[in-house]
């Protein structure tokens, strides 16, 4: 069974790990850097970016965190998880894991009154289109050649894949609709095929 961390330190972490279970994999509530190794696949889950770097910085998670991306392990970022992806932050503003190459605009969809849902397709995903929460969203105003977009919302980019890294502005798990984190399973899968053949 995969093993899939939710970063616990703040934010949706509940509800993501209930559409893991969904999903047939054991989700893990991570609080601690020791237990970054017995992971497949982490999730960085929305909630409120400065706070969350504040909170990783606080608890030394940045470099382990960048480490597990460089072992080769996926990632999927929501909401402000996505803004701790990437490489570069509109307004000049710093970036704090940048390891996905994009650039992401905070809260570009409003404040928190401002929040909605919207039906939008998502290549690879949900053909047909899904349902998609938005809540203080940010969304992507650049992406670099090798990172795949797969959904936007009018006009903006709201879902992208770049390798091992997957990023979307909204809250999956705030809906019943768990393609997206199946998605992301499937990412780990085929990873732990290439680790396998590699230790082979």
């Amino acid at each position: 069974m995969l093993k899939i961390g939710i970063l616990g330190l703040q934010g949706a972490v509940r509800e993501h790990a209930r559409a893991v279970k969904d999903c047939g994999a054991e989700a893990i509530d991570v609080k601690s850097i020791e237990q970054l190794e017995q992971l497949d696949g982490l999730i960085l889950p929305g909630g409120e970016s400065t706070t969350m770097r504040r909170l990783l910085d606080k608890s030394g998670f940045m470099e382990p965190l960048r480490a597990f991306a460089r072992e080769g392990k996926p990632i999927f970022g929501t909401c402000a998880g996505l803004i701790l992806l990437a490489k570069r932050l509109s307004n000049q503003e710093e970036a704090h894991l940048e390891l996905m190459d994009i650039t992401v605009e905070r809260n570009s969809f409003g404040r928190q009154k401002e929040s909605f849902e919207a039906e939008i397709a998502i290549a690879g995903v949900a053909e047909d289109k899904m349902t998609a929460v938005f809540i203080r969203a940010p969304h992507i105003t650049e992406a670099g050649e090798n990172v795949e977009v797969l959904a936007k919302y009018e006009g903006r980019i709201v879902t992208v894949r770049e390798g091992q890294f997957l990023g979307c502005s909204f809250h999956p798990e705030l809906t019943e609709d768990n393609r997206l984190t199946a998605y992301f399973l499937q990412m780990v899968e085929e990873y732990k095929m290439i680790e396998n053949k590699i230790c082979n």
